[in-house]
């Protein structure tokens, strides 16, 4: 098994900074868990699956594979 990460935030919304983390992660990880908080102590601007589906669109040209969860 290869060296494995987990990138844990709210991306409220997924912004260029959350996108180059995103990336560069993948050149030194084999596995990348991103992890979008579902945090009831705040009032985020999007819900959960509107937040995971941003991340899933802004990440389509990324060729390495990583997976996108929820959690809280």
């Amino acid at each position: 098994m290869g060296k494995r990460a987990v990138y844990p935030g709210m991306f409220d919304p997924v912004h260029n900074g959350h996108l180059d983390v995103i990336e560069r992660s993948l050149r030194i990880f084999d596995e990348l868990i991103v992890a979008v908080v579902a945090n009831p102590g705040k009032e985020p601007l999007f819900s959960v699956d509107e937040r995971l589906e941003m991340i899933d669109e802004a990440t389509t040209d990324v060729r390495n594979s990583f997976r996108i969860v929820a959690f809280d």
